[in-house]
């Protein structure tokens, strides 16, 4: 027992403590405060895809002389397995690394190094979580680390090449497309204001056919709304 425990015991007060007591690494959230915004829903048909384009780009990152890519082969295991199990309607994926090294069959550090080679080549990301101690000491830890949130992400060129084989259009071509777009939006909007122009033109142009016909026409329902001589109105005659 402490000497601010005894003190406390004598006296019969509790002060508030505001250290948890328990190490939590940096950056860390609270369980619930942002998985809503950093999972997404996993599109299942893209798993073959998405596993090819990290062997891809492992195998063509290769450093001469090494025995493995950047995410090595046990990477790939880890990423394989993270795809079976992640939540494909909300992309719910926080397994633990014990979890992970079950899976597996794989040590703490192996599959420790292999999420961070995933992360740094831009196949993975994740989020630090934090959760509070049921019913915890009062000069106990109050909060504890929780599993991470984890996200599975893909590089640009790796994107492409899922994209590719899932026959879609890559980013580039999208640009392309919109491009395109924007340019025969403003070349229908450039052409509908010249023919507004146009008959703005002919309708102040007396000699022209447009022109005539406006003017014929104007005269016509003048004359038919005008007042009558005398200022007779046809619906008040009985």
């Amino acid at each position: 027992m402490t000497a601010r425990s005894l003190h406390e015991v004598a006296t019969r007060t509790v002060r508030k403590v505001h250290r948890t007591g328990q190490p939590v690494r940096r950056n860390s959230y609270k369980v619930g405060a942002r998985e809503s915004r950093f999972w997404t829903p996993f599109d299942r048909r893209e798993f073959n895809a998405r596993m090819r384009a990290a062997e891809d780009h492992d195998r063509k990152n290769k450093q001469p002389g090494k025995r493995n890519g950047p995410i090595g082969h046990v990477g790939l295991e880890v990423y394989r397995e993270l795809m079976r199990r992640i939540g494909w309607k909300d992309g719910r994926l926080e397994p633990s690394i014990a979890t992970i090294c079950g899976w597996l069959n794989r040590s703490v550090d192996a599959v420790t190094k292999a999420l961070a080679r995933l992360k740094a080549e831009g196949f993975l990301d994740w989020i630090r979580r934090f959760e509070p101690v049921e019913n915890p000491d009062p000069f106990g830890p109050q909060v504890k680390q929780a599993t991470n949130a984890y996200r599975l992400t893909l590089p640009k060129a790796a994107a492409d090449f899922v994209r590719r084989l899932m026959r879609r259009p890559t980013e580039a071509q999208r640009d392309a497309a919109e491009l395109r777009d924007r340019e025969a939006r403003a070349h229908r909007a450039m052409t509908e204001h010249e023919q507004a122009e146009a008959v703005a033109a002919a309708m102040c142009d007396p000699t022209s056919p447009l022109g005539r016909s406006l003017r014929s026409f104007g005269a016509a329902f003048d004359a038919k709304n005008a007042i009558l001589s005398g200022g007779e109105n046809p619906a008040l005659q009985g």
